[in-house]
């Protein structure tokens, strides 16, 4: 039997749409092994947000045909989508494929072997209206299932290539969204998180349903007992959102809210759409109205002029959020976009120097965060079984701390009130 191998660079929905490609390549009869084992056909689901992504999936391309020069290797995704050319300059390379019409892969496989060529299947990803209907119907063992509900963005960030490689915003039909939402019940799911490339946007393009209307319909899903968010804009963070976020008991009291400065005059070049104080003022509402949230974000350090006293202030407003994780980046020009033709491009040294600044902050952030649930008794959803140590068992709490207790495969799959004991590197040692 053919057998097929994936490779997933980047984002939950990135994560999302190879799950969704590999059940078409299942459905077209091919046995699915892993990246590493010899395969017929690899398919690398690339990501290109900065330069190392990009050169990441360059390298999981090579090493594929290294494994078995005779398979067929398809590159699919953002990087292929924005970068179509330099895709087109690797020998290694058999199909090419963009963000669209993912489900064809199968087809152009058997298309590529009966002597066709090279193929390259790049869409203009900015005339897409449509959500394209890229399904799971069969689930694989997961306890915590992410479900995408939306595609693309229209936000167009100076320093961003994703609504490029994206498009504009696509929603799901929230009936389709249900009707997975019951399927992950049957196949015994008991958190879903909800994601897309900007979910905040989930249903501008629908005209009637936005986000809080298809977190209410989820939540009215028996057999989900969780559900968590992808990341937030703070500008939807309102008095009403957040009345209701605390009024449905299955919505995870974790918001990850994207800030990447604390400096207006940062985020005005960068395009973002809010100042530092109404940010401060989201993080305050959720704080203030939901127990135990956790709040997490990203934040991008040397884009192009940031100043020592710049970054300056933007680690002060990161010290002042005490936020329960940080996402650090450093600032990556992306071709095409505003950006990467501002002059004041920051040295690598530099962005080094202030990337190591923010993650130690972020550590110590998180150690004080982590420190106020101990010795509390918390529902954890046990997922699987610690890589580094046998019968230990790593799972969730509802604001997303780790927590690592002694147990067995039984556990897996259930929410456990656990008492949490004692803080460890990024997470907490339980007892059940």
């Amino acid at each position: 039997m053919k057998k097929a191998a994936f490779y997933t660079l980047g984002c939950k929905v990135n994560q999302y749409d190879t799950e969704a490609m590999a059940e078409a390549f299942e459905n077209a009869g091919y046995t699915l092994v892993d990246f590493e084992e010899a395969a017929d056909v690899y398919v690398i689901n690339t990501c290109t947000v900065t330069g190392l992504s990009s050169r990441k999936s360059r390298q999981a391309i090579r090493r594929a045909k290294q494994k078995n020069k005779d398979a067929v290797v398809v590159a699919v995704g953002c990087y292929p989508q924005t970068a179509r050319e330099e895709v087109e300059s690797m020998s290694e390379v058999d199909i090419i494929a963009g963000t669209a019409d993912r489900h064809m892969l199968p087809v152009y496989v058997e298309e590529f072997l009966k002597g066709k060529g090279r193929i390259t299947a790049v869409e203009d990803i900015m005339k897409k209206r449509a959500f394209e209907d890229l399904r799971i119907e069969k689930y694989k063992g997961r306890t915590r299932a992410v479900m995408k509900v939306q595609d693309g963005c229209s936000q167009f960030c100076s320093y961003c290539i994703i609504p490029y490689a994206r498009g504009p915003i696509r929603s799901r039909p929230h009936e389709d969204v249900l009707a997975e939402v019951h399927r992950l019940v049957e196949a015994g799911f008991r958190e879903v998180v909800l994601t897309g490339i900007h979910v905040a946007s989930y249903g501008r393009d629908l005209g009637q349903i936005r986000l809080p209307d298809l977190i209410r319909m989820v939540h009215e899903v028996d057999g989900i007992e969780r559900i968590r968010l992808g990341s937030l804009e703070p500008t939807m963070i309102t008095e009403e959102f957040v009345a209701e976020a605390a009024r449905l008991e299955k919505l995870c009291p974790h918001y990850h809210i994207s800030l990447q400065s604390g400096c207006d005059e940062m985020l005005a070049r960068m395009n973002r759409k809010y100042t530092t104080e109404e940010y401060a003022k989201a993080v305050e509402l959720l704080r203030d109205k939901i127990p135990d949230v956790a709040v997490t974000t990203d934040v991008m350090v040397g884009f192009p002029g940031e100043t020592d006293e710049e970054f300056e202030t933007t680690y002060s407003f990161l010290w002042r959020m005490r936020f329960a994780k940080m996402h650090v980046f450093k600032y990556s020009p992306r071709k095409g976009t505003p950006a990467a033709r501002r002059s004041g491009q920051v040295d690598g040294s530099v962005k080094e120097e202030r990337s190591a600044r923010v993650i130690e902050l972020s550590n110590r952030c998180q150690l004080e965060f982590n420190r106020r649930f101990v010795g509390r008794v918390m529902p954890v959803l046990y997922e699987q079984e610690d890589r580094d140590r046998k019968g230990w068992y790593e799972g969730l709490t509802p604001n997303y701390i780790r927590v690592l207790s002694k147990g067995d495969a039984g556990i897996v799959g259930n929410i456990l009130p656990t008492k949490l004991l004692e803080t460890e590197n990024d997470c907490i040692l339980g007892e059940i």
